[in-house]
């Protein structure tokens, strides 16, 4: 374009078009660096669940230690894994403190277009075409870390994909590049990068180091579970008919094997029963003595390795009186919701469920498990269930017990899933869909909109039937500007598969335009 002899009406046209190509790479730019932003974003939400999981697992660890030593060796494994894991990532943490340090946050975030120089790591880690002193201790940090984790792993093969894992995602060694040239590590990964994309690869690095722990804790508890699996650490468990006895009732049950099978048969026991020869299993026969909570004792012997293991076992069960009220109990809430099949458990201690029987306005049988009422509320604020059961004796006994009715709470508006205040570019709302969404609620309800008013500042509101915009609303839209919120409000719904519930009132969510 700079050849030849050009009017100036053509030099002019020429420094447009560099100006606009310019303004081309510059957005692309911007583009690039504020999806690194959010990848680095996503990873560190993501280190953060990983962290409280691995605690969780460590948890669980240190108290199976504690009560069984076979998992002793597991929990010294997993202490030294996680201090090695945490010092690490504590290390890396310092590396992105340092390099977001100086950097003036946007509404409690980066800014990520503004992150497009890696000048802090060039300085820092670099001197020359090697290492500055800084970048030899980040190397030092790495290789220490993938010591302690093998030296806390021990040769257990168990552990050997871990091994493997350390040394492919935290290797120091050079790099080839797609030009064939050779590269330090940190030169390969960081140099000249911006100072975004760098965060987002320690944020990576982090994330790295979680799994690898989530890992062997893992292997850790599957492999002391299996050594807890020998003969010598059963434990023999009391199974008894019911849980509670009736004074003068006969208590039956049996005593078996944890993990029991046909090929583990005791050879004796003692206690207030005995073997069946045929399943091995110890068969109870006693009667229940006066009410409060009675004991049971005894021991399995059986042989291992030629040699006789015992195992003592002891338990107890309650006595009680007949009953004189009813369980009746909501399954999910404390109140019930008006139009909705409220599940309820209904039953009278000791009497079997084909002796019982209940009322209440709205109150039907369900199918499943014994004693499963469904309750559908009408009119009122209150509904009261009334029970009776008959002994085994012909005695009847009834109850009843009072509920509060409840309309069902409004929902929230949604775009594409997401609540409140969503941010996004004007394409994604002409695209996505109107919903209603009902967080922690007992029930899982699914809404349907059906119309909703659109609302672009300085622009007439625009009512839809449906759960999309029109084009209506995307000639609105168009008028829109960078930071207009665009509010969708008097959100009408309908409950999918539940008829005669009319929904409150659904709360307004707004999408504000980048």
């Amino acid at each position: 374009m700079a050849g030849g002899k050009l009017t100036p009406r053509q030099k002019m046209i020429n420094l447009m078009y560099l100006v606009f190509i310019a303004m081309l790479a510059l957005n692309m730019s911007k583009e690039v660096l504020s999806a690194f932003g959010l990848m680095n974003e996503q990873f560190e939400e993501s280190n953060v669940a990983a962290q409280k999981t691995n605690e969780q697992m460590h948890l669980a660890l240190t108290a199976k230690a504690a009560e069984n030593q076979s998992f002793s060796a597991a929990k010294e494994v997993s202490d030294k894994v996680k201090n090695a894991s945490q010092t690490f990532y504590t290390f890396v943490e310092g590396l992105k403190r340092d390099l977001t340090k100086d950097i003036e946050l946007d509404e409690g975030k980066l800014p990520y277009e503004a992150m497009d120089k890696g000048d802090r790591i060039d300085e820092q880690w670099f001197a020359g075409d090697g290492y500055s002193p800084k970048g030899n201790a980040i190397i030092a940090a790495i290789e220490k870390y993938k010591s302690d984790m093998k030296a806390a792993l021990g040769k257990d093969v168990k552990y050997k994909s871990i091994a493997a894992e350390l040394d492919s995602k935290f290797s120091t060694a050079d790099v080839v590049d797609g030009e064939g040239t050779k590269k330090k590590y940190l030169d390969y990964h960081y140099k000249g990068f911006p100072s975004i994309a760098s965060l987002t690869k320690l944020s990576a690095m982090q994330n790295n180091i979680q799994v690898i722990e989530a890992n062997v804790f893992n292997i850790a508890l599957g492999k002391a579970a299996l050594e807890a699996t020998s003969m010598n650490k059963y434990t023999a468990i009391v199974v008894l008919d019911k849980n509670a006895y009736f004074q003068g009732e006969k208590v039956t049950g049996k005593v078996v094997l944890g993990r029991y099978d046909s090929n583990t048969k005791p050879t004796s026991f003692q206690g207030p029963g005995k073997i069946d020869p045929a399943s091995g299993q110890a068969v109870i026969d006693m009667t229940a003595g006066s009410v409060g909570e009675q004991k049971i004792a005894g021991s399995f012997t059986f042989l291992e390795d030629g040699k006789t293991v015992p195992l003592p076992f002891t338990a107890s069960y309650v006595v009680v009186p007949r009953p004189n009220s009813a369980n009746i109990s909501a399954d999910k809430m404390n109140v019930v919701y008006r139009g909705l099949p409220n599940p309820m458990t209904i039953s009278f201690a000791g009497i079997a469920d084909n002796a019982v029987t209940a009322s209440a306005p709205g109150l039907s049988k369900a199918g499943g498990k014994s004693g499963s009422y469904n309750l559908v509320p009408g009119s009122g604020t209150e509904v009261t269930v009334t029970a009776s059961g008959k002994l085994p004796d012909g005695t009847t006994v009834s109850d009843k017990k009072m509920f509060r009715i409840k309309n069902i709470p409004g929902p929230n508006g949604a775009i594409a899933g997401q609540v409140g205040t969503v941010t996004g570019q004007k394409s994604r709302l002409e695209v996505s869909q109107i919903s209603a969404k009902l967080d922690d609620f007992a029930y899982d309800l699914n809404f349907q909109v059906t119309q909703f008013a659109f609302k672009v500042p300085g622009q007439p509101t625009v009512i839809v039937n449906g759960d999309r915009v029109n084009a209506q609303c995307k000639a609105a839209l168009a008028r829109a500007g960078r930071g207009d919120q665009v509010v969708i409000s008097d959100i009408k719904t309908r409950v999918v598969g539940v008829s005669g519930i009319i929904p409150p009132k659904t709360a307004p969510v707004i999408y504000e335009i980048q």
